[in-house]
């Protein structure tokens, strides 16, 4: 997949049989997997998901995934982590490209400066600003931490 196509559960079928055809192991486990992440998704919310609802699955997919690698080193089963590897690879390539630390660098200080937030207290108007610009895109986590560091080093007479 790559960055422009739309993700779609027909994309995800189309790719599950052609891993079949090719005998391509992993990339069939791991697209089942997604498919039946999807199933139960749909399930849930009573009706097919669209773009935003298959990213929310593969998100979801992608850090179970790397939840279970961090487990495995910690218990010192590299195979496992190497299978759970290759299936987040899989699975990353069907998500947005991730934001790089220099455009998300960019983006806190624009939003910084659009809101004109200047201490911790406005954290929530800058995340306000910035949410819609990284969601899919980037950890919320990691971009909070980005804007309080950034308002952080911010003089507080705004200079």
């Amino acid at each position: 997949m790559n960055d422009a196509s739309m993700i779609t559960r027909a994309q995800l079928e189309v790719d599950l049989k052609d891993a079949l055809r090719a005998r391509d192991e992993r990339r069939k486990l791991t697209l089942r997997g997604i498919l039946a992440a999807v199933q139960r998704a749909e399930v849930e919310g009573g009706g097919p998901l669209g773009e935003a609802g298959l990213t929310a699955v593969l998100q979801r997919e992608a850090k179970a995934r790397r939840e279970a690698i961090a487990d495995a080193q910690k218990a010192h089963r590299p195979e496992f982590a190497a299978s759970e590897q290759a299936e987040l690879v899989i699975i990353e390539s069907y998500l947005p490209r991730m934001l790089s630390e220099e455009e998300l660098v960019r983006l806190v200080q624009e939003a910084l400066a659009e809101s004109g937030a200047a201490d911790l207290q406005q954290l929530g108007a800058v995340m306000k600003i910035l949410g819609p610009q990284v969601k899919g895109r980037a950890d919320g986590r990691v971009v909070s931490d980005l804007v309080r560091q950034q308002l952080s080093r911010t003089p507080p007479d705004g200079s």
